[in-house]
């Protein structure tokens, strides 16, 4: 991957499994982009994929290294307000669905995760 990708997350984990293996899939999955700089442009959380980004999150550690690195974590704002999450973000930075569109927009690859 590079600068000119954008990946989204739109679930609570990676993929449609139990929790346990989903939240493990995308902790592997963060780590080596993370550990082989692989680092997108930005990653978009929205839907479910808004509580990975929270405090509790199984992937914390593994989003504040990217965002470290330079990588944008954008944050549905609306979709933190639905489960009442604004206040315990805890990656990245709250953002508007016109943020994440302008950034899939300018995206050479989008990779739904």
């Amino acid at each position: 991957m590079n600068d000119a990708t954008v990946i989204v997350i739109n679930h609570h984990g990676m993929g449609q499994a139990e929790p346990e293996l989903s939240h493990k899939l995308v902790k592997t999955f963060l780590n080596i982009l993370d550990l082989d700089d692989r680092l997108p442009r930005a990653i978009c959380f929205y839907a479910d994929g808004v509580k990975l980004a929270v405090a509790g999150s199984p992937v914390l550690e593994e989003l504040e290294s990217l965002a470290g690195k330079g990588v944008a974590l954008i944050v549905c704002t609306t979709c933190l307000n639905h489960f009442g999450m604004l206040e315990e973000l805890a990656a990245g930075t709250a953002g508007s669905m016109k943020e994440i569109v302008e950034a899939q927009d300018a995206a050479a690859k989008v990779i739904t995760l």
